[in-house]
């Protein structure tokens, strides 16, 4: 939409107020609102925002910021009241001589894709957020219970769960999401929704969206809603599948071989090659959180060892099976991700390995179909050359600090803030005493 049609749906929506956002590194939301009355000089001129306090931003000596509207991702917040009806629109950040910030992630993201629509090519990405809904409006604390007692795809017609699943999906779609299937999670209170795939900038987008909207209806149904990777002890944790797949400009996917035994290219084969070679740095961007790795252990469906696969689930890298005729669904379905991450650097941090593999020509290791890398012990695993995920966020960073092609990706300057806030929380997390540390020692010890 240019300005014109933009102001002109704002009025028929009855819109009053319009939240301008953004992300830090860390992926919080943030939002510099407004009344409708400044939405004509918004988008002519930008905003200035002070930025010296958003984790990631600037020195307070470089604090001045400016917000440029994407009016494109204009959205009404459905759970908003009709007197008081707010909008969002996802901005991109400036400094004062008119250049992209550099530590913005969505900017982050779309440089990388600027770089390779040059080529023609565009990066489309169909992410699986799960999530749990907890009873109570805080989850009763650091002991959530569960919202239902229901299965994975379970069904009843008087399921309260599966109404606000409903109500969630509905809204979605009112905000422009292409909502595919909703449907209940392996565990109690989990669920998934599922949208249809998008460039990977309006995918990021779309991911906080529905973690947002998830969480505000919730709230309306006296929920609790968690994206948290690994909220309950003994049950599956909640991860972010993405399905990736490339595109040329003349819609033709670049991942698809007729002649191939999987229906791979050799850009397909390369990419994954790609993903797998920086799979341990990339596991900081993807899963960034000290919780993150309690998710990421052998035992609850979610990946631990770096190999593909055509129909392993136990892989890092799931192709799913070919269904003759439909080519342009061919994709690689990368596991481990988990929905704390930010989109954005997630998304830049997956593209940037892939990449480097098609460029480099690499190929991977042959696929591990038929193989439970679960019940295979370390020689079996090291004689397959099949590598292990790191086993703690301070691992993860490490290695993402070691992975150049990572870090380049991201630039300096988003680097070193995303690294500065994952040390701050892993040492935050390493000096605390946790309940189980006072169960386990502090009679016997």
């Amino acid at each position: 939409m240019d300005a014109k049609d933009l102001i002109k749906r704002v009025s028929e929506d009855g819109v009053k107020f319009v939240s301008l956002q953004f992300t830090d590194v860390t992926g919080t939301v943030k939002s510099v609102d407004m009344p409708i009355r400044g939405l004509d000089g918004a988008l002519e001129d930008g905003v200035w925002f002070d930025g010296s306090s958003v984790e990631g931003f600037a020195r307070i000596q470089e604090s001045d910021m400016h917000l440029r509207l994407d009016a494109d991702t204009y959205a009404v917040l459905p759970w908003s009241s009709a007197e008081r009806r707010r909008a969002r629109i996802f901005c991109d950040i400036y400094t004062p001589d008119g250049k992209p910030f550099e530590g913005d992630p969505r900017g982050v993201l779309k440089r990388l894709m600027a770089k390779i629509a040059e080529r023609g090519w565009t990066y489309n990405i169909g992410p699986e957020p799960e999530f749990f809904l907890f009873k109570g409006a805080n989850g009763h604390g650091v002991h959530p219970v569960p919202h239902d007692v229901g299965g994975y795809f379970d069904f009843s017609s008087f399921d309260e769960a599966a109404r606000v699943r409903t109500q969630l999906m509905d809204a979605l779609n009112s905000m422009g999401l292409e909502v595919e299937v909703g449907h209940h999670e392996v565990a109690l209170g989990q669920h998934e929704i599922d949208f249809r795939f998008a460039n990977a900038v309006r995918a990021a987008d779309s991911v906080l969206t529905l973690k947002y909207t998830v969480k505000a209806i919730a709230a309306q149904h006296g929920l609790t809603a968690s994206f948290m990777p690994k909220p309950v002890f003994g049950i599956n944790g909640s991860g972010m599948h993405c399905h990736q797949s490339l595109f040329d400009d003349k819609g033709d996917n670049l991942f698809f071989d007729a002649n191939d035994e999987y229906h791979l290219s050799n850009v397909a084969y390369s990419f994954i090659a790609g993903q797998l070679k920086h799979a341990r740095g990339l596991a900081a961007l993807v899963a960034p959180t000290v919780n993150s790795y309690k998710r990421l252990v052998p035992g609850y469906e979610a990946p631990v060892y770096i190999g593909w696969a055509q129909i392993n689930r136990s892989a890092l890298i799931r192709i799913p099976r070919y269904t003759e005729g439909r080519h342009k669904s061919m994709r690689a379905e990368l596991r481990f991700p988990d929905p704390a991450s930010n989109p954005y650097l997630a998304f830049a941090g997956m593209l940037a390995a892939a990449l480097d593999g098609i460029d480099n020509n690499l190929t991977p290791a042959k696929p591990l179909n038929n193989v439970n890398l679960y019940h295979l012990d370390a020689k079996e695993r090291k004689k397959l050359g099949v590598g292990e995920l790191p086993g703690s966020l301070a691992e993860a960073l490490g290695d993402l600090d070691k992975d150049t092609v990572l870090k380049d990706a991201l630039g300096p300057v988003a680097y070193e803030a995303f690294s500065r806030a994952k040390w701050a929380e892993w040492d935050e997390y390493r000096i605390r005493v946790t309940d189980y540390e006072i169960e386990r020692y502090l009679e016997t010890a």
